[in-house]
């Protein structure tokens, strides 16, 4: 199946640049064995993702990390 051509810019859907040397600066980020991998915009969210994660694969070190206050839970 082919992709559809855009024809114009205006098309195009809006891309958010991340940088994976910068830390996020909003929302909650869950960091698995200390690399940033996936936002959430709740903090309830992301500690049930940390969980399901842990659950599944206990050797990881998951954790959850606030971008607004900068803070850090405690590992899962």
């Amino acid at each position: 199946m082919k992709k559809p051509v855009l024809t114009t810019v205006e098309e195009a859907p809006p891309s958010k640049p991340s940088r994976a040397d910068l830390p996020p600066t909003e929302g909650f980020i869950l960091v698995v064995d200390g690399h940033f991998k996936t936002w959430f915009a709740s903090l309830e969210a992301a500690e049930e993702a940390a969980r399901k994660l842990k659950a599944k694969f206990q050797m990881l070190k998951v954790q959850t990390y606030d971008a607004a206050t900068k803070n850090w839970s405690a590992p899962f």
